[in-house]
Order: structure tokens, then sequence, then C-alpha cells
């Protein structure tokens, strides 16, 4: 299976908790000699990896969904999950998206589990009693990444994070989508997945802006970060306290401030038929990558990036 890119909709009218930090853009406030980000630009180029990070006896721990969500995804999950007890964890996602159709079932493992969901950087570093927990907010959710962020009970987008989206496009042709010939066969495969992520996306409790702001931006475009406005438009966000997804369990550890990233000149103009594009090139990481395991066919919708 080919990976597809990021999705927009215009044809629709349709931070241990104790150890949580969401450190200022790139920097985390621990009191050891090194820390190593979980996640890295490499990593995410890479098919998706869970992982537990731990931080008991002060806090749960949360889950770290790192990479491209590919057909291997779901069952990886499956697996991660049956030795743990997940039941209304935390995922933290650093991603830039996927596959539709198997970050649509992704999505849905994580609603029945009543999972929460936050975008940032999982961190390890050493603490004078011991390795310290805590995630930094400067990471990317981009394409199907933003429906994975969308199937959590609670959700919260810290400041420096990037939230980004755009269309669905036939993954083997989004390189080049403008010269590429498609048949009607491929037209109804996009459709058909574009049918299926809007019943998701309502299922999940999302807004029908969130489709006309991914589907607005076509696969030969940067993709569209969201503003903080943006992102309570789409109902993407439904806390604006992270005490809600991390909560902390010793309040002699102080939470960094995230610094926010001032961009709410890019705030929706949906509802009079038009959406700013974002000014600045956007990080397009998903095409490095093709999913392992994938299979045949029909070649799958995905983000177009």
């Amino acid at each position: 299976m080919r990976l597809v890119r990021s999705l927009s909709l215009r044809s629709w009218v349709l931070t241990g908790a104790v150890a949580f930090c969401f450190a200022i853009s790139g920097t985390v406030t621990t009191t050891g000699s090194s820390a190593r980000a979980s996640s890295t630009l490499e990593e995410r180029k890479l098919p998706m990896k869970f992982s537990w990070i731990a931080c008991q006896p002060n806090c749960r721990g949360w889950v770290s969904a790192v990479g491209i969500i590919t057909a291997d995804s779901p069952k990886e999950f499956d697996e991660f999950a049956r030795s743990r007890q997940l039941n209304g964890a935390t995922i933290v996602l650093d991603s830039s998206g996927g596959s539709v159709n198997d970050a649509i079932a992704l999505g849905r493992r994580f609603r029945g589990l009543g999972a929460l969901t936050t975008v940032g950087t999982s961190v390890v570093g050493q603490a004078a009693h011991g390795d310290r927990a805590s995630v930094l907010p400067d990471a990317y959710c981009e394409s199907m990444c933003v429906f994975l962020l969308l199937s959590g009970k609670t959700r919260y987008v810290p400041p420096a994070a990037h939230v980004r989206v755009h269309q669905i496009w036939m993954g083997d042709r989004a390189d080049d989508a403008k010269s590429a010939s498609y048949t009607a066969q491929d037209l109804m495969i996009v459709e058909r997945d574009i049918g299926r992520l809007a019943k998701y996306t309502f299922d999940m409790g999302g807004a029908g802006e969130l489709l006309s702001l991914a589907l607005s931006v076509p696969p030969w475009e940067d993709l569209h970060e969201l503003s903080a406005a943006e992102l309570r438009l789409t109902n993407l966000v439904t806390t604006d306290a992270v005490a809600d997804v991390l909560p902390r369990q010793d309040n002699s550890i102080p939470m960094a401030e995230a610094k926010p990233k001032n961009n709410d000149r890019f705030l929706s103009t949906a509802m009079e038929g038009e959406v700013q594009p974002q000014a600045a090139r956007a990080t397009k990481t998903a095409e490095a990558a093709v999913p392992v395991g994938a299979s045949a066919a029909p070649p799958p919708v995905q983000p177009a990036q």
C-alpha cells in the first residue's frame, strides 16, 4: 500500500506530569546533564512506532506515537496495547500523516480506549533522582495525524505545536498531481475515502470546517497550518489546560510555559468560502518514507504532500 499524504476539504460544504513540562520551543527543562528526544525528524519519516513513556511513581506515563501511519499501524498498536492497561491513557503524537483508511482504523482504536490526545515530542532526561520524562511542545501533527488527534476524548494542542492539513490524493501520483492521469476508478477511490473520512470526523466530534479546511489545499500547495482560532473552530481542541491530558501529581515540579506561534493571521475564512494558505513553506516529511508490509491493491488514498 502506497503512502497517501494529507487531505483537505473544499468540496464538502458540507505536558512525568510531575516530570512533564511543555518547554519553550525546542528546549526542555531538566535537571540532568543530558536529554534525549525520542522523536526526531528522521523518526517522523519512518512507519509509526508506539512507546510507553514511564514516569512512575510521580505520574502514570503516556504513549508516544511517532512516525507515518501505514497499513501495519493498527495491528502494531493492538500488539503494543495487548500487554498494557491503556484505558484512558494519553497519546502524544508526532507524525507527518500516512494512510487514510489505516488512520481511521487506528483512530477508532484510540477512541475505543477512551484515550486523551495531544501533540508533542517525548523526552527522557537524567535527573538527580533518576530518569525524568517530559514533553516538548514544538512538534508536528500533519495530514492524517490531525484525524488521530481528533480521536481523543479530551484534546489539547500546545501553542508551540504545528497542526497542518491538506487534501488526500492517490499516493503514487501526489508528487506530480497536476501532470498525472486518472481513471474513473481512481476518482471513485478518492471520493469513497473522503466519504469515510467525513463520517469518521463527525463520529469523533469534529466539525465540518476541518474537512473544509483540509480539502481546500491541493497536493501541489504547502500544508495549511491551523491557527488557534481554527483549532477551536474545527473542534480539534477541547481544553486549554495541559493538566487535562498530562496531569501533574507533584506540584513541586513547575511546568514551563510554551512560546506561542503567533499565527493568528491564518484565521479561518471558511465561512466566507476562502481559506488562507500558510505563508511559510511547510515541512513535508511523509513523502520520504515507504510503508512497511504494504498491501498491494488497490492503491489506497493517503494524505497528499
